[in-house]
């Protein structure tokens, strides 16, 4: 089975067209490598309108995060209210928001605008290791905002961090499901790239129904991937897919994107650079 391709190519679409919307949240990176960067790539790429509200601005490398400048609460509400106001947004994706009150202010602009097709990506920890929301902001995550979701898309630590216990097995990751859903979020894709192994396994918890999508893992280190494969799964729920095939094409896109990484520090780190036109045909997941 194919699904559809981005609903339009950024080249080839008619200037008076008005295209489909897609809300980034999230930190901006100067390495560009992740964060909001990395979000407007990535919508971008399946030919969507990218809009951004800026949560922080981060002084970072390839190397590590340096600083941390959290934009103020009064700031954020605006930036929400200005695209609210002027875009048909069709779906959102939040990434890094540093605090609780960050987590309270798009909290709030999110229920007042009546946004729809959230998706979340917990960014708690940055690849260096650098904690990037407190616990105060934690405990404001799963209460205020995660119940409002529709899909969540911890990697390993960041739902160890949401339970709060670790998660070894695949057996764990499985069990883990029921929980991180218990805490309201409509689906859970449980990311399964922290792993040890050869075959990376991610976990689509919908339901009553558990969908894995795996894949064999790929060499080298590889920044932004939680931003690219929620801000694909956003993009695809923008353009009308349904969830499972909205993560199938987004987990596709992000394998490719992988396997195109290029170095750009003066590390071994990678960065990814989606095309203009997102290459969208069916990952086929396995649901057990």
């Amino acid at each position: 089975m194919k699904h559809p391709g981005p609903p339009d190519s950024p080249l080839a679409a008619s200037t008076s067209r008005r295209r489909r919307c897609v809300l980034a949240i999230a930190g901006s990176d100067s390495s560009g490598g992740a964060g909001i960067q990395a979000d407007l790539r990535t919508i971008a790429a399946h030919g969507l309108h990218g809009l951004s509200v800026i949560t922080a601005v981060t002084a970072q490398n390839s190397r590590a995060v340096v600083s941390v400048h959290l934009v103020p609460a009064r700031q954020l509400l605006a930036q929400l209210d200005a695209v609210f106001a002027d875009f048909d947004v069709a779906a959102v994706k939040i990434g890094m928001l540093g605090s609780a009150a960050t987590v309270d202010a798009v909290t709030a602009g999110l229920l007042e605008a009546g946004a729809r097709h959230i998706v979340l990506d917990p960014v708690l920890v940055a690849t260096s290791g650098k904690a990037l929301l407190s616990a105060r902001g934690l405990a404001r995550l799963c209460r205020q905002l995660i119940p409002r979701v529709d899909l969540l898309t911890p990697n390993l630590p960041e739902a160890e961090a949401l339970l709060g216990r670790r998660l070894r097995s695949d057996r764990d990751l499985r069990a883990a499901g029921a929980e991180l859903l218990a805490l309201g979020a409509g689906a859970v894709l449980l990311k399964g790239g922290h792993q040890r192994g050869r075959v990376v396994s991610d976990y689509l918890f919908a339901g009553e129904s558990t969908t894995v999508f795996s894949h064999a893992r790929q060499p080298g280190s590889v920044r932004g991937t939680g931003c690219t494969l929620a801000s694909a799964i956003a993009a695809g729920l923008a353009s009308r897919l349904p969830l499972h095939d909205a993560v199938a094409r987004a987990e596709l896109f992000l394998q490719r994107e992988m396997r195109r990484a290029y170095r750009a520090g003066r590390t071994g780190m990678q960065a990814m650079s989606p095309a203009a036109t997102a290459a969208a045909t069916a990952v086929a997941g396995r649901k057990v």
